[in-house]
C-alpha cells in the first residue's frame, strides 16, 4: 500500500515499516491478547522518492520529531489493528504534508498615516518633557 501525498509525492510501501504491539486502549480483556497498536516509521533522510530540496525541508521542519532522520508515528486509538494502520498512514500523511507547505513570505507595509500621526505626537510629548527638565539658560 504506497501512500500517496498530493500533488507531487508517493512513498512506495517498501519504505514504510511497521511494527505491532499490544495497545493500552479501550478493548477490555482484548487488548491482553493482540497487538492492535500500529507504529508506522518512515526514514525521511535516506528516502530515495524525495527530491534533494523536499529531503532538507522535511529534516528542517521535522526536525524535532525525527530521531536518526526517521519519523515514527503510533496510532491506538481502535481496537482493530486494521483501523490503527489506517489512522497511522493518515496521520503521517498529514505530517508530510505539512511539512511541504510553502513558506509564505512576509511582505512589509508601510505605517497607516494615523500611526504616523500618533507616533509623531508621542514624540513631541516625550521632547517637550525633556527641554523642561533642562537647566535654564544663563544669559
Amino acid at each position: 500500500m504506497d501512500l500517496e501525498i498530493p500533488p507531487s509525492l508517493t512513498i512506495p510501501a517498501s519504505e514504510l515499516r511497521w511494527r505491532f504491539s499490544r495497545s493500552s486502549g479501550p478493548g477490555g480483556q482484548h487488548v491482553n491478547t493482540t497487538d492492535s497498536r500500529a507504529e508506522l516509521t518512515w526514514n525521511v533522510a535516506e528516502s530515495p522518492s524525495l527530491t534533494d530540496e523536499q529531503r532538507q525541508l522535511l529534516l528542517r521542519r521535522l526536525g524535532r520529531r525525527l530521531v536518526g532522520g526517521a519519523i515514527t508515528v503510533t496510532a491506538s486509538e481502535e481496537r482493530s489493528q486494521l483501523r490503527n494502520r489506517e489512522i497511522a498512514v493518515v496521520k503521517l500523511a498529514e505530517l508530510i504534508r505539512a511539512g511541504l507547505v510553502p513558506e509564505s513570505v512576509r511582505r512589509a507595509s508601510k505605517p497607516t498615516r494615523g500611526s504616523a500621526r500618533r507616533h509623531r505626537a508621542a514624540k513631541e510629548l516625550r521632547s517637550a518633557t525633556k527641554q523642561q527638565r533642562r537647566r535654564p539658560a544663563a544669559e
